[in-house]
């Protein structure tokens, strides 16, 4: 380990009826991309939060250049020259991109802020990462990949020699995506050592020099990437071999209509959306970024306006664009932002799964029913293999997996027939990923509906019955399951109107 910039020995962390990590064991190497992998609540995140200030170990040696240093909180970890960017960026939209770049740490000439002298250093930092932005641009006008430049800008002008990426790429194009490795791999050269956090293994293989695998808290391995296949890592993943990423195919599809949306119009933004759902069914929709999938699926649950068309539920046409005439319909909707838009982060595991059916657990006098909400939320919490200390944790402390399985759970409470599912398993582990493929059989198996948006070509694939082809607003082909491979959807996302 004579090379090794930084070396954390037997860490441990306990928190309240929760072992999170240990005696785990990391190093980081000067110029080398080390991939932290695992599945969610392995530990991956916790590990990378002791070793930036966030939370601090209970046991265990951390060495930084083979002296025993402390990190105490994130100031300390900054001084240090440890840096991290998570994976929600820590940016004031409303700064420019040099105020960001400085914030805390601000030019000065005398009590006065220097904003000429803040700027050139900007510039200088952003020119030596090759990228093409002033540093006067206020960030809300930044794309996210831009954003998250000036988030790395920032964490080299605290002259950083370790940087932590958690997911870096799970909200990025293919082209922003080379982008990023290209400043990684500079990076890399400059010396700088880089902790790499993500899910999607195969985009690794082009910039990962070792992997080090987490599983429940404890260290299972390190290997180097180029000599390990992802079936192997995988394995390490999850403890167990996945002879296949997808279930088997498992088609529910029966004649009924239950959905159908009829030229559905937005301007600039929808154009004559037309498709029927049928009971049982997973109807996949596809397309490049922007394409318009999302945006259709706002539509029909009523969390954007429509100029035109018509949406019929159950024979029903829905009278209002709204959210609640919509829930009320039997519509529920598991947004690609879970975090935000999908749950209360700082409610309990058992108020978010009750969180579209309060009413149904009052008693007449309009007082919750604690004792048939709590039996209620159990019964699906233990049905949807929710982990969880119990049903008073905060659904913020939890995995993805497991959070995406509460929103599951949250519509499931109101028995809702359709059910959006827009990227399922965005940020999920592989083996968690596994599960909500079981789960949405298990669900049109039961007679739901399921129309899912995914930028996973594998996934629309191997889950869809029918998949629907979006590009720039439009429809631009309704594929059945044995017409549909790769090419014939690619074909169609991008093909000119």
């Amino acid at each position: 380990m004579s090379d090794a910039l930084l070396i954390m020995k037997n860490i441990s962390k306990r928190f309240p009826g929760v072992i999170a990590l240990d005696q785990v064991d990391f190093d980081i190497r000067k110029g080398e991309v080390h991939a932290l992998l695992g599945e969610n609540g392995a530990g991956k995140s916790t590990l990378m939060k002791v070793l930036s200030g966030v939370h601090q170990k209970d046991d265990g040696e951390i060495f930084l250049d083979g002296q025993a240093v402390n990190v105490t909180d994130p100031l300390t970890a900054q001084h240090l020259g440890i840096s991290i960017i998570h994976q929600e960026f820590n940016l004031c939209s409303d700064l420019t991109v040099a105020q960001n770049i400085f914030i805390g740490r601000e030019h000065r000439k005398g009590w006065r802020l220097d904003e000429h002298s803040q700027n050139c250093a900007a510039s200088e930092i952003l020119q030596n990462l090759n990228l093409d932005i002033a540093p006067e641009t206020l960030v809300n006008t930044l794309t996210v990949a831009q954003q998250q430049m000036v988030e790395i800008a920032k964490a080299l002008s605290c002259n950083s020699r370790i940087l932590i990426m958690d997911e870096p790429t799970a909200a990025l194009t293919e082209s922003e995506i080379e982008s990023l490795f290209k400043v990684t791999k500079m990076l890399k050269n400059r010396g700088v050592g880089i902790v790499y956090i993500s899910h999607r293994l195969e985009e690794l293989a082009a910039i990962a020099d070792r992997a080090t695998v987490m599983r429940d808290g404890c260290y299972v391995g390190t290997v180097n990437y180029q000599d390990t296949s992802l079936d192997e890592l995988i394995s390490m993943m999850v403890g167990r071999d996945l002879d296949d990423i997808f279930p088997p195919h498992q088609s529910a599809v029966c004649d009924e209509v239950v959905l159908t949306v009829k030229d559905l119009c937005r301007k600039d933004v929808l154009s004559d959306v037309s498709f029927n759902l049928h009971r049982g069914e997973i109807l996949g929709f596809s397309g490049l970024m922007g394409a318009g999938r999302t945006e259709v699926a706002r539509a029909i649950f009523g969390a954007d306006p429509v100029s035109s068309g018509q949406i019929i539920i159950n024979g029903k046409r829905l009278s209002k664009h709204s959210i609640p005439d919509a829930i009320e319909a039997g519509i529920g909707y598991l947004t690609e932002d879970r975090k935000h838009e999908g749950l209360a982060l700082g409610l309990s595991v058992e108020i978010n799964t009750l969180l579209s059916n309060y009413s149904g657990y009052c008693n007449p006098a309009g007082i919750i029913d604690e004792k048939k909400s709590s039996e209620v939320a159990s019964k699906l919490s233990k049905r949807l293999r929710i982990k969880t200390p119990d049903l008073q944790q905060l659904a913020g402390n939890l995995s993805g997996g497991n959070q995406q399985k509460i929103i599951i759970a949250k519509w499931l409470c109101k028995d809702t027939d359709v059910l959006i599912f827009d990227e399922p398993t965005r940020g999920i582990d592989v083996g968690a990923k596994y599960e909500i493929y079981e789960l949405m059989y298990e669900l049109v198996k039961q007679g739901k509906s399921i129309i899912m948006i995914s930028s996973e070509l594998p996934e629309v694939l191997a889950l869809s019955d029918r998949i629907v082809v979006m590009r720039h607003g439009r429809i631009t082909a309704e594929l059945t399951r044995e017409q549909a491979n790769q090419k014939s959807i690619m074909k169609y996302a991008a093909l000119e109107s």
